[in-house]
């Protein structure tokens, strides 16, 4: 009975379903799904929702909830398209989905929803919010150059998605701006606000406390039994302590242990007859690097570790390590720095042996290594010698008698062999390599300079063996041109093996080294004021006459061609001239200089004349000078290329009128005409790395003149005859002396030391010195345009010049000492800038009677010196007169009054 019960049953759904049929199936899909009955006719359904389960085709994505992003694009990137099969309840290609539009950063919320099912195919919709978009975003807190670093290292910009990836990366970026300038507790606060001008809009408020600035402390060593503490915070560049000046001692709490540092083991060990244990003692309590940064920077100090180790290895602690450190907040909330050191033992070299060397022998090796059996061991020091390292100062090693003779495939490594006790063995293996010759020399960047011009500068040329001494001489002579950015003067030997032969790239960069001076001013009574100078240094004079060559004028022979003009109106003028050809002929390196000068120098101030007229018209009481100057010199081979002789023919004719030339020396010559021929010769030997901002080398050059012993012809009575006939023809004999030394020093510092002096004497002791060509001492070598009355002008900073009863003193002897301490702010062709510090001390003498080259007036002080291609040298120094601080009855003098301002314009003067 039960069985047609049910029998019954199923003839009637059939029946059913037949006459309603697809209605019937959408309508229990709708049943299952729950969506598109009557009352839910808007409701989309959540596949976590859903109960029908099965594999359906997707028949249409759409996507809801966008503002910004392009619809066709997300479903893309989705992966869900028209004709994909999914299986329900759960597909892993709908969670896929779900994470990949998540990962985009774009969206706050993403889910993917059932829009409705039709038979076998499903209609989905992706739903999205979007995030805001940013609009307007403030800093505060913080001044506006620090909020446009933050901005720009975080790349933020209006219009771009809000995000807390976007957020955590802004306070992250702040906190290590802040951190990298000692504010390591920076607190970044951001707040969000929505935009009601923007649609999905918002406005961000960063809001940032800096804190107190966090300095280092203290730093301490533990395991150091063979440095002083003093030692290895030297070695820390990046890492030093705060200045302090303190009772309580900074190293008070130590993490690791440290060593017995109290008053009576120092005492106990003779401490105080050593300045670094003096120093190491006191260092707790006081320091004085007030001006030395004490931040701590995290990168800076990985670099000083690794430094602490250079030093152990290149002083024989071959195993020497860091074995732990820490950082952690002291008691005064700066940070103490604790390094913990293994220095292992300490190394000596025993055996050298060579292989692979055939071209020399063993012994001339180990000659030129310079390293002998029970020398400190130190890789570095014997890697340096074998590999022949260039550099502009030259020198002989094992490396460069291999490279300066054609060997450019030349390879050494020094390999440990074996080590006994404290004793290293080296095996050195040598492989030398064929013999290049030069092929090709290219020439690249040079758009004005003529490549002859540059080619006649290097010492390496085509067909030539292979010399890289000859190819740092070649950088070191185009360095020095004037017209080229030494720092872009980069050769690339390019070998080819086949035919042993190498081709050079020189790459070079040209910078403008023309200078101009205007300036122009009128007054009543004065008359024309003003400066007019042209100064050409890469002047070509054979196209002068070539109008279609310029560019924007007559360029790229390396002439120098230099005009200038200067008036101050009726009580001065001068006009002069000069002309250069670097290599007369083009084949030699012999140089023709010619010079023209004119000038008038009229005393500009109320006085009276040697009659007692007042002096009222600039044409009452003057001097005039008319001359030039005529001069050859060439680059020698002999002792080394590196000198250079120079011999030339100077005339100068200077008219008196009512001029007290020389009041104090020689009062009674006021009126007449001198004549001042001489001839000059120069020796010097330049091995300067480059000319602006030398960092190696030296510059030494001594200087004679001699003019004709007139006297020594004549059978007059010189010391009968009055100033005016004895000073017709100027008598005496000159030599000057100079020498430039530079040395780098730590980082970009480099130091000049400098030694001028000077001698003048006559030959007739009757006619005594002569009143011109005698060396003036003090001021800054410009003020008054002393250098036009035929006077070597010798600048000392800090003192004015000197003087007797307020008239300028002339000298027949001088000294002067300099010891500079530069450091570059920027070496940019544009514009080169660096700082100074300075000692010097000179002093002018009449005699060999008085001379004395101790007996000198010092001074210190700090300066400046910017150039600038257009103008040229540009300097300002401060100096304080150390001599000038007490006055002739031993009183102090007022600080300022012992200090002075120095400028200078166009070059360094003497």
């Amino acid at each position: 009975m039960d069985f047609k019960i049910w029998k019954a049953a199923i003839v009637v759904m059939t029946m059913w379903l037949g006459l309603f049929g697809k209605t019937a199936v959408a309508q229990l899909s709708a049943l299952n799904l729950g969506e598109t009955t009557p009352d839910q006719k808007d409701r989309k359904v959540n596949f976590g929702e859903t109960t029908l389960a099965g594999t359906f085709e997707i028949g249409g994505v759409i996507v809801s909830g966008t503002k910004f992003a392009d619809t066709a694009t997300l479903i893309s990137v989705a992966g869900l398209h028209k004709g994909q099969y999914v299986r329900l309840p759960y597909d892993e290609n709908i969670s896929k989905a779900i994470k990949v539009l998540w990962n985009q950063g774009m969206f706050s919320d993403v889910n993917i929803l059932i829009d409705k099912v039709v038979e076998d195919k499903i209609y989905l919709v992706i739903q999205v919010e979007e995030r805001p978009r940013l609009t307007t975003f403030k800093f505060v807190g913080i001044n506006n150059s620090q909020a446009t670093e933050i901005k720009t290292k975080a790349g933020l910009v209006s219009n771009k998605m809000i995000t807390e990836a976007l957020k955590q990366d802004l306070i992250a970026r702040t906190k290590i701006y802040f951190a990298e300038k000692g504010f390591r507790n920076a607190a970044v606060t951001i707040t969000e606000t929505p935009d009601p001008k923007v649609v999905n809009g918002a406005s961000l408020l960063i809001a940032v406390e800096k804190g107190d600035k966090v300095k280092i402390n203290n730093v301490n060593f533990t395991g150091n039994e063979n440095f002083t503490p003093a030692r290895l915070k030297r070695t820390l560049s990046g890492t030093k302590e705060m200045a302090r000046l303190s009772l309580e001692p900074a190293n008070k709490f130590t993490v690791y242990p440290k060593p017995d540092r109290s008053f009576s083991n120092y005492m106990k060990q003779g401490g105080f007859l050593s300045l670094s244990k003096t120093l190491d003692h006191l260092n707790p309590y006081f320091r004085y690097g007030f001006l030395s940064s004490s931040k701590f920077d995290e990168k800076k100090f990985r670099e000083d570790k690794t430094s602490l180790v250079e030093l152990y290895n290149t002083s024989g602690y071959r195993d020497a390590q860091i074995t732990d450190d820490t950082i952690y907040r002291a008691e005064n909330g700066h940070l103490n720095v604790e390094l913990k050191v293994d220095e292992g033992q300490k190394y000596y070299f025993g055996n050298i042996s060579w292989k692979g060397n055939t071209l020399h022998s063993d012994s001339l090796l180990t000659e030129l290594l310079g390293i002998k059996k029970g020398d400190v061991y130190n890789k570095d020091l014997i890697n340096a010698k074998i590999q022949g390292r260039a550099t502009m100062e030259g020198g002989i090693d094992v490396g460069s008698i291999y490279l300066n003779n054609g060997y450019l495939g030349y390879r050494a490594e020094a390999i440990e062999k074996e080590i006994r006790n404290d004793t290293i063995d080296f095996d050195i293996i040598v492989t030398e390599g064929p013999q290049f010759r030069v092929r090709n020399i290219n020439i690249i960047g040079n758009e004005r300079t003529n490549d002859y011009v540059l080619r006649r500068e290097m010492y390496i040329y085509p067909g030539s063996i292979y010399n890289q001494s000859d190819l740092i001489r070649s950088i070191r002579q185009i360095s020095q041109l004037g017209f080229i950015d030494p720092q872009k003067v980069l050769p690339e030997p390019k070998p080819n093996m086949q035919d042993k032969t190498v081709d050079i790239d020189f790459r070079i960069a040209e910078k403008s080294s023309d200078q101009l001076e205007l300036s122009a001013g009128y007054g009543g009574g004065i008359g024309f004021t003003g400066t007019l100078g042209l100064t050409f240094n890469n002047f070509s004079l054979k196209n002068l006459l070539k109008p279609k060559t310029w560019d924007p004028l007559p360029m790229g022979d390396g002439q120098r061609l230099s005009i200038r003009y200067q008036s101050s109106g009726l009580w001065y003028n001068s006009m002069t001239f000069a002309f250069t050809e670097p290599w007369l002929g083009g084949k030699k390196p012999v140089a023709l200089n010619v010079a023209l000068s004119y000038g008038r120098f009229a005393r500009n101030y109320l006085g009276y004349n040697a009659n007692n007229r007042p002096i009222a018209s600039p044409y009452d009481s003057y001097i005039r000078n008319l001359g030039g100057n005529v001069s050859l010199s060439r680059r020698l081979r002999w002792p080394d290329n590196n000198f250079i002789v120079s011999v030339g023919i100077d005339y100068m004719n200077f008219k008196l009128k009512d001029y007290p030339l020389l009041p104090v020396e020689v009062p009674e010559y006021r009126n007449g005409s001198s004549n001042n021929l001489a001839l000059k010769i120069t020796i010097g030997r330049n091995t300067l790395d480059q000319l602006l901002f030398p960092k190696s080398g030296s510059n030494i050059s001594l200087s004679m003149a001699f003019t004709p012993p007139v006297s020594a012809l004549s059978d007059n009575d010189y010391s009968s005859l009055t100033a005016r006939e004895r000073y017709r023809w100027v008598e005496y004999h000159k030599y000057k002396f100079s020498s430039d030394w530079y040395q780098k020093l730590v980082g970009n510092f480099v130091l000049r030391l400098s030694a001028k002096l000077g001698f003048m004497g006559y030959y007739d002791k009757n006619l005594g010195f002569s009143p011109f060509e005698r060396f003036q001492v003090g001021g800054d070598g410009l003020s008054g345009f002393n250098f036009f009355v035929g006077r070597d002008i010798i600048a000392h900073r800090g003192y004015d010049i000197y003087s007797t009863n307020g008239e300028y003193n002339s000298y027949t002897i001088f000294n002067k000492y300099t010891a500079e301490v530069r450091y570059p702010f920027t070496l940019d062709p544009s514009a080169t800038i660096y700082g100074l510090a300075f000692f010097e001390a000179a002093n002018g003498y009449y005699g060999l009677k008085d001379y004395n080259p101790f007996k000198v007036y010092r001074s210190a002080g700090v300066g400046v010196r910017v150039f600038l291609p257009m103008f040229g040298l540009l300097g300002l120094d401060y100096g304080v007169g150390l001599d000038n601080l007490t006055n002739s009855y031993g009183d102090r003098v007022r600080f300022g009054a012992a200090a002075k301002f120095t400028f200078m314009l166009g070059q360094e003067p003497q």
